[in-house]
């Protein structure tokens, strides 16, 4: 890793496990929903956090956080606004690092390698774990440029043709833009700029998708073509998303990690994990009073 490159491991893509998966090395906080924790031994990892604390300008914004992403499946994360989920996304493709004030503590682990030892490259790093942001943030380019905007500052040797055209297709936006490649992308609905960004994140063939509010700022039949193509990425990448909305959680994910604010010694606010359960468990029997008052409406 001393010059800076990653090496990705080939593995061929596990099953979907049925059950819950509880977090390698939780404390009493995970152990307290660990019913599915047998699961773990059987599920392919694909990126660990161990004991992350993420601050800014020294005072802590996550502390503590422990939890697997496992491949080939769909992890949401839910939590009342300013509860750290989108820092502790950014954590996972080093995008706190463009944040001055921020620091990251603890281990992200990618395939068992570490992201924040030194000597690891973060352009390279966001190669692999790709991310589509909250509103639909196309470049004034072509679709065409778009999407192979990604490959091409990457100086990746491909047959440019042929990426743009799967990723658009994987995009589920193929059939709308094949005959409008050379257009502005900013010419395209809400909707179809979010897919463009999506099929902009894939280009570079990526092993995990990070989404934050991938819908927040889409109509209901946006939404829910952005939800459906989740679904069915899932097939090929490991998804983890941020959402404010328990319901598309409970439609897309197969994993959701609940995360709350608590005070510090120094009243501090600052994000942990409560719950991290098999998506259907934690929301019809979950284990921490405090997630059910979440998850029923009565706090958040």
């Amino acid at each position: 890793m001393s010059d800076g490159s990653m090496e990705v491991p080939v593995s061929e893509p596990a099953a979907r496990p049925s059950a819950g998966v509880q977090p390698a090395g939780a404390g009493p906080r995970q152990e307290a929903t660990g019913r599915a924790a047998g699961a773990a031994r059987d599920t392919d990892v694909v990126m660990r956090t161990e004991d992350v604390t993420v601050t800014y300008d020294g005072i802590p914004a996550l502390r503590d956080i422990t939890i697997d992403i496992h491949r080939n499946r769909i992890t949401a994360f839910i939590g009342a606004s300013g509860c750290g989920k989108s820092t502790l996304l950014r954590c996972f493709n080093r995008m706190n690092d463009l944040i001055p004030t921020a620091e990251v503590r603890g281990s992200v682990l990618y395939h068992g390698e570490d992201l924040y030892q030194p000597g690891v490259d973060p352009v390279e790093v966001r190669r692999h774990i790709g991310m589509v942001f909250q509103k639909p943030n196309p470049f004034p380019k072509s679709i065409y440029d778009n999407v192979a905007f990604g490959p091409k500052v990457l100086h990746m040797k491909v047959d440019m043709d042929e990426v743009v055209e799967r990723s658009l297709r994987q995009a589920a936006l193929w059939d709308e833009a094949k005959d409008r490649l050379k257009d502005n992308a900013l010419g395209l609905s809400g909707g179809q700029q979010q897919r463009l960004c999506i099929a902009r994140a894939l280009a570079t063939s990526p092993d995990v998708l990070l989404m934050d509010e991938p819908c927040s700022a889409l109509d209901p039949i946006a939404t829910g073509r952005i939800e459906d193509l989740m679904v069915a990425l899932r097939e090929q990448y490991t998804i983890v998303i941020v959402t404010h909305n328990m319901q598309q959680a409970t439609r897309v994910s197969d994993m959701t990690a609940f995360i709350t604010v608590e005070l510090d010694e120094h009243d501090n606010r600052t994000g942990t994990i409560i719950e991290y359960e098999e998506t259907g468990r934690l929301f019809s029997q979950p284990a921490d009073p405090r997630t059910e008052e979440y998850v029923t409406g009565r706090i958040g």
